[in-house]
């Protein structure tokens, strides 16, 4: 990796033969100095930003077939989960947007990243401070012993001098930024200010997606909850007409044992969806905030919608994931510190001004006589720090390396998921092509069986085995349509949930404490 690390472009030679008292032609002198010191202000030590370059690609691997990304006046551009059509999930999505407390945490994270910025960009301007006092204090003598020629001992009191004094006085002063650490500094912490607003990005659209993801798993839940107990009744009805059989002589006691059986172990599998449903159902209230012993999610009818996902290109997966703008970011910060470690190598210039009052008596103290002032320069400059400087810049050296490394390993793994994803949405949906002629072929032979041994054709345990395996592929289906719900919500967090990086650029601006635009919808 090449850098290049641009010199001053110039040095403050004329600052160092200030005269060494303030006289009243100084004022042009120091305008002078003023005027050059805005002048090598142009200057900044450090590399300037470059966007690291990563290897995206051109197109998905796994996109073949998936609809492409383009603007259309007909495509939905509200938040991304109405693409699902459920209101109950928009409801419980608002909530998480007021209520969440990760989201919160991640707010406050971000308020204080800009009054870092404030704080940073204060450094440019002077500062003015005044003060105030008034003392009195007193000094004494020790007493002393004398002996005179006829041997008689004189003692001499101590005396004390007790005077007052009061102070009002104003000062400035101003650290001329002529190397640009002051600026580095700001541009450094306004990229990390940034940086900072994608991750609150990222926490609502973690956020939302979680909650899509628990909210389609519990309908799915209550659809299977559905299915088993409507199969509970219809293997109670069977129970009783064999033991009805049974009673008369026409069925074996073994057709009522595998009956009992069937129901009994339909029974348990209905019973143990509860605490799963339980645990999704606190796991929602917790995203929206609430305790889960005062949250419930009522059983209700579900209509499932696939959405078809507009994939786009990888490139522009840079400017749609908040985590790789956040990583980019800090990329820039990690940049500008540099900056800072290599202008701590020259020296500073401080301009400073005080005036005020200063008098014995409280009466002269507001007088002309009493005023006092003072003008002019500071320049430190670093002799020998026994190589404290050259460490803390290669320090930034390698912080630097080690965002880009982390900045290039969070572009491709949002690649890799969002190739996963779409191999996964794809492959469910030809196993759900499947899926569905083997439930229709189950149903069928339910149906033809049932009616063979309502017939008396058949006994009871060939009945037994197709309703088993009738209900294990009803499961599995609404399983599978769950996976695909899940896999849709996963495909559209990887694509950034509509979110884009132009999102940032009012970010890190200290006028305004709001977090930033909420993350956009996408548009499928």
């Amino acid at each position: 990796m090449t850098k290049t690390w641009p010199s001053p472009s110039g040095t403050p030679s004329t600052l160092l033969s200030l005269p060494r008292r303030v006289r009243r032609s100084a004022g042009p002198r120091l305008a002078v100095c003023a005027c050059l010191s805005a002048m090598l202000t142009a200057c900044a030590m450090g590399p300037d930003y470059v966007r690291p370059t990563v290897a995206s690609g051109v197109e998905f691997k796994e996109a073949a077939g998936w609809k492409a990304a383009e603007p259309r006046d007909d495509a939905h551009r509200g938040p991304w989960w109405e693409v699902f059509g459920d209101p109950d999930l928009s409801r419980l999505m608002a909530q998480v947007e007021t209520a969440n407390q990760t989201i919160a945490q991640a707010e406050a994270q971000y308020r204080q990243a800009l009054a870092v910025v404030r704080a940073s960009r204060a450094g440019q301007f002077p500062t003015l401070s005044g003060s105030a006092s008034a003392t009195r204090s007193g000094t004494g003598t020790q007493s002393s012993t004398t002996t005179n020629s006829s041997g008689v001992i004189i003692s001499q009191g101590g005396s004390q001098s007790i005077r007052n004094q009061y102070n009002l006085g104003v000062s400035a002063s101003w650290e001329a930024d002529l190397w640009g650490s002051i600026r580095r500094t700001v541009e450094a912490d306004t990229a990390s200010a940034q940086a900072s607003a994608a991750n609150l990005a990222n926490a609502h659209l973690s956020a939302q997606a979680e909650l899509a993801r628990n909210y389609f798993q519990l309908r799915i839940m209550d659809e299977q909850q559905r299915l088993l107990d409507a199969t509970i009744k219809v293997y109670e009805r069977s129970l009783r007409l064999n033991e009805n059989r049974y009673a008369v002589g026409v069925a074996a006691k073994a057709e009522i044992a595998q009956a009992r059986t069937q129901l009994e172990t339909t029974r348990a599998q209905a019973i143990d969806l509860r605490w799963q449903r339980a645990q999704l159902e606190h796991a929602i209230a917790i995203l929206v905030g609430q305790p889960p012993s005062s949250f419930s999610i009522p059983s209700a009818d579900f209509r499932a919608v696939l959405p078809a996902v507009p994939v786009g290109l990888p490139s522009e997966l840079l400017e749609r994931r908040p985590d790789i703008a956040a990583a980019e970011r800090q990329v820039q910060a990690a940049n500008a510190r540099i900056g800072v470690t290599q202008a701590a190598y020259f020296p500073s210039l401080t301009l400073s001004a005080s005036l005020g009052y200063r008098s014995a008596q409280f009466a002269d103290w507001l007088t002309a006589p009493a005023r006092f002032w003072s003008l002019g320069p500071a320049l430190a400059a670093p002799l020998f720090d026994a190589g404290l400087r050259r460490a803390q810049t290669r320090q930034a050296e390698a912080a630097y390396d080690l965002q880009v490394a982390t900045y290039r390993q969070t572009v491709l793994s949002a690649l890799e998921e969002v190739e996963n994803y779409l191999s996964q949405l794809r492959v469910m949906e030809e196993e759900q092509v499947v899926q569905q002629r083997a439930l229709d072929a189950a149903r069928e032979s339910l149906r033809l069986t049932t009616n063979q041994f309502e017939s008396g054709l058949i006994d009871y345990l060939n009945v037994v085995s197709v309703q088993t395996a009738a209900l294990s592929n009803e499961r599995t289906a609404l399983s599978l349509l769950g996976n695909r719900l899940t896999a849709s919500v996963n495909l559209i967090a990887a694509l950034g949930g509509g979110w884009h990086a132009d999102a940032l650029a009012a970010s890190g601006n200290p006028g305004s404490e709001s977090p930033g635009p909420s993350p956009q919808p996408a548009s499928p």
